[in-house]
Order: structure tokens, then C-alpha cells, then sequence
């Protein structure tokens, strides 16, 4: 696969942080044999719990991201290679000035990788001001597994994402043809409570699974989230099964997900569910 050039990084009041990350396989396990970063952006070590899969855990140390931020994550799986990229904790995006904090994820695929992003939520405080991308590019053979969960304001203290902003992408492209292209914008309280938007949730998460079949999609739907008001949905498009919850609880959030990707796995990458480590710290 062809990598198009890294993205400059544009120069803002607040921190400024890129990290790049290679892996390739090394005697049937995969490697990480390209660790660059400028900036509080930095891997952990990365972790074998399952043989040769490698674990990753980005790490943010100042703890959240503030108006001003830019952050840059670009992941490279080589031919078959086997990822799973989390995150140590929820990445918090506090109260803005003015400027917007921006983070930017890049991920890319070859023919034969497994690539699976599971970070944990982003919770966008009342009164931030942010934008999130996040681009998943593959090879025509390659598999993926994503979700992204979204929290906006403070639901267990009752604060709403009021005098707040928010645009959010998800991108997936096969052999440069988009399968899914997603926006959430809220420019307005207004927003959070559009019957054809958010309908008053706090919480908007999607799951995507790349070589899906279609006996597996009734499954997923008969799935439950736990709270009897929450909205929950799965479809498949070819062979992209999207799965969305919107409903008040990152963590029933991550706990469907869990479910989904605990049945799905298996059957796409032929080996069990392994949760990373960190999840239980």
C-alpha cells in the first residue's frame, strides 16, 4: 500500500503533539518497529497478552486536551500484521477560550493486517470547543474493528454541552472507495435535541466491523443495551456491519461494544475476544 505524506501539524497557542506508529510482522508476531513522536503523545509498552497480536496503549500525560491543542495519531499496519491500539483512560476535551482543540487520527491498513482501535470515550466538557477525525484507510484484503464513543457534557453531574461546539468524522475507505462517511455537528444547545439528531442523549457511540457476513448481523441486533431508554441499532452495508448506540452511559456504551466484538472476533479474525489490560486498572 501507498502511504500519502504525513500531515503538518499547524502551529496553535496550546499543546502540540504527533505520534506515529509502524508495525510489521517479525517471526509470526507483529512488531512495532516505528515509534516517532513530538510532542505529550507516547506509546506504553506494548503488550503480547495473546501471542503474536500486539497491544498498544496511547498515552496523552497532560491528562486532557484544552482549546488551543492539536494532536496528530498515524497508525501503519504492514502485510499481516495483528493491532489492537487503546487508550489508558477517557480523553477529556475541558472548556475553551475560543480556539478549538483539534485531534487527528490516521489509520492505515495493508492487504492481510487485523487492525483494531478501541480507544476509550471522549468526554467534551460544557463550554469546549472541538474537532475530532478520525480516517481509517484499508488494503482490499485487510480486516478492521473500531468504535469511537462520544460523551458530550457532564451527564452525571447534570451538565448539559451547552455554549459548546463539537464537529466529529469518521471516515473508512477500502482501496481508496469510502464505506462509511460519518459527521456529528453541534454548533447549538439546539443540537443535543433534534428527533432526527441526538434526541436528548449525552452519549453517541458506533462500532464498525469490516468482513462481516450477513448471519451476523441478527445476532448483534438482538443485543441489549442495559438502560431501558437507550437506542441501539446495527445494519450492514456489503460487508461493513455499523452498529450505533446513543443513550447516558459511556460505560454500557463500551459494555455493548465489548459484547459485539466479543461475538464478532471469532468469526473475523478467528481468534477469542482478549481484553487489553489496562481496561481493568
Amino acid at each position: 500500500m501507498v502511504n500519502e505524506p504525513a500531515v503538518n501539524i499547524t502551529e496553535g497557542k496550546g499543546w502540540t503533539a504527533r505520534l506515529e506508529l509502524g508495525y510489521a510482522l517479525r517471526q509470526e508476531r507483529t512488531a512495532l518497529i516505528s515509534n516517532r513522536h513530538i510532542g505529550p503523545l507516547v506509546v506504553q509498552r506494548p503488550l503480547y497478552p495473546e501471542g503474536g497480536v500486539c497491544h498498544t496503549s496511547i498515552l496523552h500525560p497532560p491528562g486532557g486536551v484544552v482549546g488551543g491543542d492539536h494532536l496528530e495519531i498515524d497508525v501503519q499496519t504492514n502485510e499481516g500484521t495483528s493491532v489492537l491500539v487503546t487508550t489508558p483512560g477517557a480523553t477529556k476535551f475541558y472548556r475553551s477560550a475560543g480556539e478549538p482543540a483539534m485531534q487527528k487520527q490516521r489509520l492505515t491498513a495493508d492487504n492481510g493486517a487485523l487492525l483494531e482501535w478501541f480507544p476509550q470515550e471522549n468526554i467534551f466538557f460544557p463550554g469546549a470547543n472541538a474537532e475530532i477525525s478520525t480516517r481509517i484507510d484499508l488494503a482490499p484484503q485487510a480486516k478492521c474493528m473500531a468504535w469511537e464513543i462520544i460523551c458530550l457534557g457532564l451527564p452525571v453531574n447534570g451538565e448539559r454541552f451547552t455554549d459548546s461546539r463539537l464537529r466529529s468524522t469518521l471516515a473508512i475507505y477500502r482501496d481508496r472507495v469510502p464505506l462509511l462517511l460519518d459527521r456529528l455537528r453541534v454548533n447549538s444547545e439546539r443540537d443535543l435535541d433534534r428527533p432526527a439528531g441526538l434526541r436528548s442523549f449525552p452519549v453517541s457511540a458506533t462500532f464498525i466491523a469490516t468482513c462481516a457476513a450477513t448471519e451476523m448481523l441478527e445476532p448483534v441486533r438482538n443485543l441489549s443495551a442495559p438502560e431501558k431508554d437507550a437506542l441501539f441499532a446495527a445494519t450492514l452495508m456489503d460487508d461493513l456491519l455499523v452498529a450505533r448506540y446513543l443513550g447516558s452511559s459511556t460505560f454500557a456504551a463500551r459494555n455493548l461494544f465489548t459484547e459485539i466484538w466479543s461475538f464478532l472476533r471469532p468469526q473475523i479474525a478467528g481468534r477469542k475476544a482478549c481484553l487489553p489490560r489496562i481496561w481493568a486498572t
